[in-house]
């Protein structure tokens, strides 16, 4: 039964193949095999759809692997000879070209990259390039987002594209991975930011595998959105042949045969794919340059016209025009168009700008070097002064010659309109455009800065130049004015910007370094992209623009020079360091010590500026330094600090924080606390963009993100100064309009902090007084660490309105200098003579560096023991000596009492008679201790009185005697 079943179906597979048709030219095409070591190859037959026909060409002999066509050609493979392109399309012989981007062509990748920051996981996958018919467009968040295309090359080639890179928001790369997956030069690889509107782009490529990638990757942290790196016309040669031809696209065409490339059509023209002419639109459509279709006119209206005022005439007449906004794609002959007003009347032209003076063709022409005018006529500067050269716009006659205007949509596709902003007389304003969101631009361009020689060698200036401008915008919905400052249009960063309806005001900004020479105005009506212009009422104006220290400027005024100056035959010096010129005169005179000279006015006594406390002005007098050393009244005592440990850059940052997408990126300081006239600066960079812009000062900021682009360790960007100046050090919580939070940092120690101050005089429209910074030290013996900093507890940024920076930064070297009240001395007990004196230091240590303890002191000593024995010894003697005085007194008492008892005894046998001379008297040879004999009791002490004897002249002692009478008889 199973071999049954075997032979049937074997039968119905041998009637179903002997049925299938033969194949016919359009059921197959060929191919080449892969080349062997010899360089040949065989031609095959590839069917396009399996199992549909039988009966395929065999196989034949290619060409050569080297085999390749010229431009316009194609290698026909059925006669494998090259054949010239048909009109109508084109070819670019060994290589293929992308043009047409209405979606990805075959071949191209695009991914976003996910990434991981900690425990942060961020999804891309969305963040892909996309195709916009003309060209592709890359991504705008923080994800990183890839365009790949593989090739292999049958001999050396090259790729070649077209990009616009305008955002330094975003890291465009272009690399190339070969069979190795080794890539290009990481230097190379970064791609620059566009100079024009559209950069080209060539690398060689070697033969094999290539893969070439364009990787963007986002850092805008600023809340706007960055604007798209877009690609188009990518070629790529050496893929040795191709095999058909490539129809013109829409808007193009090709009228002969054997074209490279295919011809745009003309404004007013169009064409299909494939097309061999252009057609032309009718009377009431038209279309843009390269247009595949024509579109409808639509009435005219207000919003398509704008006025402006001629150039003077020979007799010194101008007149309000009204023009079409060009190119004109409006109808006047539709139903309910409007007419172009008529023009104005002949008024009488305002003066020139300032600098500028009036010839004789009624043009507006730059005084020579060494003059200056209001406007009318121009005046050589008198001896002794020096022209202030600059550019000064306030009269808008004209657009002036180093100003242009322009016209971008949101994603920069082709818009036809060239004028964005228009002069108006008295101001300059935007015109109308096609469509709400698109920027209307405004740059001036100046060729660099010269300080005066009056400034040039303040070597602590900040600013080499100032642009002072007055605008004011009426908007009815979400329009913003952009002032940007950079290299050229098309790099320039955002400096400041206004949303909405603002009132007639100035904004100043100062300019630090010699690269900063282009400035734009963008003007948009909307954020939302839209393809009407209803908002073409909302208008912005520029009523002045002035910029100082240009090269090649023009003066209003002249400056006085120092009277030194006319010994000399060079232009203009300044007054000596610490001097100030008298108005008028030329004479310097010297500014009290201690001051500084204000750089931009450096006229009058009010040009003397006071240093704050505890700063002294440097040997330029230009700037208030301090030494890093510190002696403050506290309690009575001296404090004397040294913070030199601290003077040195430091560097900290806040906590993590996250964009939409999950972004991290922290908020990074560089700070250098203090230091003479040659400290060290902290320094803020932006490496994103290839300028490397930098800002330098005693603190900045940048935000830094933490990735791997570039192998870089971190990416920092949107440099800024939060403090270029000292403003002073102390320990009073306010000084000169700044104020340290004292409820943020409450106090610890009976110590006092020292706060020093900081300022910077770049205003924004935030901070129209610039920005400051207290960084408050204090003593704390146990953090070793230097950069020991941080923030405000409810301001974890630095900041609470972005114009205000405050800092704790806690240290032992924020301590003051040790001194003799900051140790006590031990003395140790007197051990066999020799007594040991230590110092140690009072706790808790409150004190740093300063004095050191003294050595241990020795010194003699006489022990305890000694002064006991002596105390015993001297007690024992004494002790010994009145008990024998005590026994020696006893036994003569005993003996009187003997004696005069026998007295007594003898004066009762004869009373009332007194006894004879002789028998009371001391004889010779009888002991003189048994003389005295009392008559009567007495106490111990005065019987031992009582023997104090007095002798007489003759040799022998009185001795008082008591009768029972109580008198008292003496025996001589």
């Amino acid at each position: 039964m199973h071999f049954i079943v075997v032979s049937f179906f074997l039968f119905l597979l041998l009637t179903e193949a002997t049925e299938l048709p033969s194949c016919k030219e359009s059921d197959y095409h060929f191919e080449y095999t892969d080349c062997d070591v010899l360089g040949s190859r065989w031609r095959v037959a590839i069917p396009n759809k399996p199992d549909t026909c039988t009966g395929l060409p065999d196989p034949v002999k290619g060409t050569q692997c080297t085999f390749t066509c010229n431009e316009g050609e194609f290698l026909d493979m059925r006669t494998q000879e090259c054949q010239k392109c048909v009109a109508g399309t084109y070819s670019l012989g060994t290589g293929i070209a992308f043009d047409e981007w209405d979606s990805l062509p075959a071949g191209f990748i695009s991914h976003g990259i996910n990434m991981n920051y900690g425990d942060v996981y961020t999804n891309c996958s969305n963040s892909i390039w996309i195709p916009k018919g003309d060209y592709i467009a890359s991504n705008t968040d923080e994800c990183s987002s890839t365009l790949s295309y593989s090739v292999n090359l049958k001999k050396p080639g090259s790729v070649s594209f077209q990009y616009l890179y305008p955002d330094n928001s975003i890291f465009f790369e272009f690399y190339v991975q070969n069979d190795q997956c080794q890539s290009t030069d990481s230097e190379d690889r970064w791609m620059k930011l566009s100079e024009s509107d559209w950069d080209y782009h060539f690398v060689q490529l070697n033969s094999g595998n290539n893969v070439l990638y364009w990787r963007t990757t986002g850092f805008s942290l600023a809340g706007r959105t960055a604007k798209p790196v877009l690609l188009k016309n990518i070629a790529i040669s050496g893929v040795s042949y191709t095999s058909e031809c490539f129809h013109c696209k829409p808007g193009t065409y090709s009228d002969k045969p054997g074209a490279a490339r295919c011809i745009p059509c003309p404004a007013n023209f169009y064409s299909n794919k494939g097309a061999i002419e252009c057609q032309p639109c009718e009377e009431d459509t038209f279309s843009g340059i390269g247009s595949g279709t024509c579109i409808q006119r639509p009435p005219c209206k207000q919003t398509d016209y704008f006025y402006t005022h001629t150039l003077c005439d020979s007799s010194g007449q101008t007149q309000m025009m009204f023009k079409w906004i060009e190119p004109k794609i409006c109808s006047e002959n539709a139903e309910g168009a409007m007419q172009l007003p008529a023009s104005g009347e002949m008024v009488a032209c305002s003066s020139c700008n300032p600098g500028f003076f009036s010839s004789n063709t009624f043009t507006c022409e730059p005084c020579p070097h060494g003059f200056y005018s209001n406007g009318t006529e121009c005046y050589e500067c008198p001896a002794g002064t020096e022209p202030v050269v600059g550019f000064e716009y306030k009269w808008w006659n004209q657009m002036p010659s180093n100003m242009r205007s322009s016209v971008f949509s949101i994603e920069y596709s082709t818009t036809e309109r060239t004028t964005g902003w228009e002069v108006a007389g008295d101001y300059i304003y935007t015109t109308p455009s096609d469509r709400d969101s698109d920027y209307m631009l405004l740059t001036l361009q100046v060729p660099g800065y010269s300080l005066p020689h009056s400034l040039s060698k303040d070597t602590e200036r900040a600013e080499l130049s100032k642009i002072t401008f007055v605008f004011e915008t009426n908007c009815t919905a979400d329009c913003k004015l952009y002032f940007m400052a950079g290299q050229n249009e098309w790099n320039n960063m955002v400096v400041e910007s206004w949303n909405g309806t603002k009132g007639k005001q100035s904004y100043s900004y100062l300019i630090k370094s010699n690269h900063t020479v282009s400035f734009t105005w963008g003007f948009q009506r909307t954020g939302m992209f839209s393809l009407e212009n209803k908002y073409s009422s909302d208008i912005a104006k520029i009523y002045s623009v002035y910029i100082t220290n240009v090269i090649g400027g023009v003066a209003s005024e002249c400056r006085q020079c120092a009277l030194a100056a006319s010994d000399l035959d060079s232009a203009c010096v300044s007054c000596p360091p610490g001097h100030y010129m008298q108005n008028g005169t030329g004479v310097c005179q010297s500014c009290p010590t201690n001051t500084i000279i204000n750089p931009e006015q450096p006229i009058g006594k009010q040009a003397c500026i006071v240093c704050g406390p505890n700063t002294y002005s440097n040997e330029d007098r230009t700037a208030c330094v301090s030494d890093c050393t510190l002696a403050l009244h506290h309690k009575g005592e001296i404090l004397r600090y040294d913070f030199s440990p601290l003077a040195r850059v430091t560097d900290f940052q806040s906590s993590p924080r996250f964009t939409s997408k999950g972004l991290q990126y922290v908020h990074h300081f560089s700070v250098v606390l203090c230091g003479a006239q040659d400290r060290g600066l902290a320094s803020c960079v932006d490496n994103v963009t290839e300028s490397r812009r930098e800002v330098k000062g005693y603190i900045c900021q940048s935000i830094t993100v933490p990735s791997e682009v570039r192998g870089q360790s971190v990416v920092s960007s949107q440099p800024f100064s939060i403090g270029d100046a000292l403003i002073g050090v102390t320990t009073d919580s306010e000084l000169d309009d700044i104020s340290s939070l004292d409820s943020s940092f409450p106090a610890e120690f009976e110590l006092p902090d020292v706060i020093f101050y900081y300022r910077s005089r770049e205003t924004t429209q935030a901070c129209k007084s610039g920005r400051s910074t207290s960084i408050r030290l204090r003593c704390d013996p146990t953090v070793t660490l230097k950069e020991h900093i941080s923030f405000p507890s409810n301001c974890s940024e630095g900041t609470c309105d972005g114009c205000s920076f405050h800092f704790l930064w806690r240290s032992q070297h924020a301590c003051p200098l040790c001194s003799e009240r900051n140790f006590k001395e031990i003395e140790s007990a007197c051990i066999q003579g020799i007594q040991r004196t230590t110092y140690v230091w009072q706790q808790p240590l409150r004190c740093t560096g300063g004095v050191d303890l003294p050595p241990q002191k020795v010194s003699a000593c006489v022990t305890l023991d000694f002064w006991l024995k002596l105390g015993v010894s001297v007690g024992t003697v004494a002790a010994a000596l009145l008990i024998a005085i005590s026994c020696y007194f006893w036994k003569r008492t005993r003996k009187l009492q003997y004696k005069y008892s026998k007295l007594m005894m003898t004066a009762g046998d004869k009373e009332c008679e007194l006894p004879a001379a002789d028998s009371c008297a001391i004889m010779e040879g009888e002991d003189a201790e048994d003389d005295l004999i009392y008559l009567s009791k007495k106490s111990f002490f005065t019987k031992i009185k009582s023997f104090s004897r007095e002798r007489t002249s003759d040799g022998f002692d009185s001795v008082p005697l008591k009768s029972s009478t109580t008198h008292e008889m003496y025996m001589d």
